[in-house]
């Protein structure tokens, strides 16, 4: 059952948002993206004449309750969104009141999920690798049970539209859906679309197809690298994660972030590379600065001749040409971590020129363009480019591990 085929007239709908929005000291939203996210699901089911129910996690409370990420401090800004007053349960596991008195064309935010260590079940003050943990983690997988049934009994039907937690296995997200049959949950508008847009690319690419994968660190983003290696055509490495793949080929990489353990990986990606017949692409030549700081002194050096006393911190224009030339023949295109120290203004040119390639790629060419992970969406937004890709993932963790071949178990949990 999809939520466009679904009426929610009379219903009551637990629906389980995104709502982990930063906030200032003073517990003012500083950016609304994933509540305006969330809007198109909520409406949708107000429209149809029926009673909302958001629950969302914030922060990592680890199950005490803690007033700085209380979802208190939110309704205003959701009410404001939403339209309608939004109103607010104290306790998510004893919201039964609340909940009953709910009338169509009414929403009810519950407080944050993870005030009880149940949502994430995970045992609590026992160290991992004891049989204390063990005992208590069976002991939890009870209480996780018993405190999804309890979320599920205030409504109808489950809504699952959180992809940002879609590859978590929490009470909210996966558990909470064996307590309703299959035709009264559905993945909301957002989800559909995440899901979407990553079958577009691991499921449906047209060729070529183009992943840039950037970022700092090679052990986060092997099994990435490695499942893509059987679907890519052209795989462009930059960023810090770079310099290990340099590094391993006898490359003099200086002070440059890299992680030595992982030299083997490197090796062998490089390796199935040329036996699959993908084109991997490294930089050539990097901007270095002399300690990490935007106002250091700058200097281009050729990859793997950097002196001992400079560390890489940005892709050269010689890379960025390279890398060009391979976004712009390409009609599918993955772009998840940046390629140089973004935060730093002097350091962001590089990433932001990937950002334009991809756009221009998409609006000029046609290519199908997937932006995801944090530090590329930012990229995206600071250089005003979100609307010229195909699509902006809200999820990193959640799309890499699609991108990897995981199942999710939050559309597991729906779609069987």
């Amino acid at each position: 059952m999809t939520i466009d085929e679904f009426n929610f007239a009379g219903k009551k709908a637990i629906v389980r948002v995104d709502f982990n929005v930063p906030l200032d000291d003073n517990g003012n939203v500083t950016d609304d993206t994933r509540i305006r996210g969330a809007l198109p699901t909520l409406k949708k089911i107000l429209n149809d004449g029926g009673a909302v129910i958001m629950m969302s996690h914030m922060g990592k409370p680890k199950g005490k309750v803690n007033p700085k990420l209380s979802l208190k401090q939110i309704v205003g800004k959701v009410s404001e969104k939403l339209g309608v007053e939004v109103k607010f349960a104290p306790d998510c596991a004893n919201a039964d009141a609340e909940a009953a008195a709910l009338k169509p064309g009414e929403a009810l935010l519950l407080e944050n999920l993870r005030f009880y260590p149940e949502e994430e079940g995970k045992p609590v003050g026992v160290e991992k690798g004891t049989p204390e943990y063990d005992a208590a983690k069976a002991e939890m997988k009870d209480r996780q049970k018993n405190f999804a049934k309890k979320l599920a009994s205030y409504a109808d039907v489950y809504v699952n539209d959180a992809f940002g937690t879609a590859h978590r296995k929490h009470a909210s997200t996966a558990v909470i859906a064996d307590y309703f049959d299959k035709d009264s949950k559905m993945l909301g508008y957002l989800m559909e679309k995440e899901v979407k847009a990553i079958d577009n690319v691991m499921k449906n690419a047209q060729h070529p197809f183009t992943a840039i994968i950037g970022g700092s660190k090679v052990s986060s983003k092997l099994g990435v690298i490695k499942n893509l290696l059987d679907k890519v055509d052209n795989l462009i490495i930059g960023g810090g994660m770079g310099y290990t793949f340099i590094k391993a080929q006898g490359g003099h990489i200086g002070k440059s972030l890299h992680e030595d353990d992982l030299i083997p990986e490197a090796l062998n990606v490089i390796k199935a590379a040329k036996e699959k017949g993908v084109n991997l692409s490294l930089s050539v030549a990097t901007v270095c600065g002399q300690d990490f700081s935007n106002d250091t002194p700058r200097k281009t050096f050729p990859i793997d001749q950097i002196p001992d006393e400079w560390e890489g911190m940005d892709a050269s224009e010689e890379s960025i040409e390279n890398w060009k030339k391979i976004i712009m023949s390409s009609k599918t295109i993955l772009w998840n971590g940046p390629v140089g120290v973004f935060e730093l203004p002097n350091f962001a040119h590089g990433t932001g020129e990937i950002a334009k390639a991809v756009a221009e790629a998409t609006q000029k060419n046609g290519a199908y363009s997937l932006v995801g992970g944090g530090d590329s969406v930012a990229a995206i937004n600071k250089f005003g480019l979100a609307d010229k890709v195909s699509y902006v993932s809200t999820g990193g963790g959640a799309m890499l591990e699609a991108i990897e071949g995981k199942v999710l178990p939050g559309v597991a949990a729906i779609k069987g």
